[in-house]
């Protein structure tokens, strides 16, 4: 194999494959890369045999072949050369000579025959879709996503397709967001996938501003294509719990917030919640919203923010972590709240006007927490 390539476009595709290569080491040649030069065409693939990258790129081929390499020597290596384009010959021991300028590199590598293939996707059922409108789908639900690996099922963003309209959920038990987009598919087909996270979170690094994704769905994995990259993930198995039941379909009282203010109110409350417990009491009065937070080790923060409501004194409280997250992942200048008491969960979404849950293109669902006594 022997391919001239830039160093940069080059450095850019092994970093795109770099997350999704095998940390645990319990298969030598999963820390790996396969390179392979084909068509004048360099293919860079990793796999940790449940979430699987290929990219492609254009290169000058001068004569066709395949090698895995380290991947982490490979990247540190090259993000350190200097010139322009690299020259990449590997020869029939499996040893790959990187030429920069007048530096020369040898990298020991592993045959292509032992690297697993990625699944093949023949038979799926498939739909294109803006990359813009599923990355932003992921992007408001993958961060409510359990870390927590007793909770198997909810370690992924669960994606079910029915009526023409693919719906995403992130949920901890604690806090929920849920997403929704139109999709061209055949009312009739309905599915249900949970998404890896680690496969969401390399998804959503390639998505772009532009141009469309494939997804190909099978019963048990998914394919996404977009931009020269192709992400391949097994689902995780389980039954994902009825979101439904938690998401309130309405509430008794809305109010809207202005969300740069709340933030930098909440990010105030913060310094003054214990770690163990980040609850904000939310205090709703006539014209005003009062945020109050205290710890006995810290101290006691309050604040307060202008707010179109009008009605009894409601208090509640939530994690002002939790709020302040959902906060970050909308994106219009105002954010509407609903709340109906200190016990039932309060509903945040960035539409202008609070819509029944049942048809708002997204919202996030946040569990109160005890009130504790001033």
């Amino acid at each position: 194999m022997k391919f001239i390539i830039s160093t940069q476009e080059f450095n850019f595709l092994i970093n795109k494959c770099l997350n999704v290569v095998s940390q645990k080491g319990t298969i030598p040649i999963l820390s790996n890369l396969l390179i392979e030069a084909v068509n004048n065409e360099l293919i860079i693939t990793s796999t940790d045999l449940t979430v699987g990258m290929r990219c492609f790129t254009e290169a000058k081929i001068l004569e066709e072949g395949a090698t895995t390499l380290p991947a982490k020597k490979l990247a540190q290596l090259v993000r350190e050369l200097t010139s322009l384009n690299l020259e990449v010959t590997t020869n029939s021991n499996e040893v790959t000579e990187i030429v920069s300028n007048s530096s020369k590199f040898k990298l020991v590598g592993m045959n292509k025959a032992e690297f697993p293939s990625l699944p093949k996707m023949d038979g799926s059922t498939q739909f294109t879709v803006s990359q813009k409108e599923l990355r932003d789908a992921l992007f408001r639900t993958a961060f409510a996503v359990s870390r927590e690996d007793n909770r198997y099922v909810l370690t992924g963003v669960y994606m079910t397709i029915a009526n023409g309209e693919a719906s995403f959920v992130g949920t901890d038990g604690k806090r929920l967001a849920r997403a929704r987009i139109t999709i061209p598919i055949d009312p009739s087909f309905s599915g249900q996938y949970i998404i890896p996270l680690k496969a969401v979170e390399e998804i959503l690094k390639n998505l772009n501003d532009d141009g469309d994704a494939t997804v190909h769905l099978l019963q048990d994995k998914i394919g996404i294509e977009a931009s020269n990259m192709l992400v391949i993930t097994k689902l995780l198995s389980g039954d994902y719990p009825d979101v439904n039941r938690v998401i309130p379909e309405q509430c008794d009282t809305i109010v809207s917030l202005h969300r740069e203010e709340l933030m930098t109110l909440l990010r105030q409350m913060l310094l003054f919640t214990a770690d163990t417990n980040h609850s904000v009491r939310f205090a709703l009065s006539d014209g005003e919203m009062k945020l109050t937070a205290n710890t006995m080790d810290v101290g006691e923060g309050k604040v307060s923010m202008p707010v179109n409501y009008h009605g009894q004194k409601l208090e509640i409280a939530f994690n002002s972590a939790f709020f302040l997250d959902i906060l970050r992942h909308t994106k219009e200048e105002t954010v509407t709240m609903g709340v109906t008491d200190a016990y039932n969960p309060g509903v945040i979404t960035d539409a202008a006007t609070f819509p029944k849950t049942s048809i708002a293109k997204s919202l996030f669902v946040l569990m109160p927490m005890r009130l504790n006594d001033e």
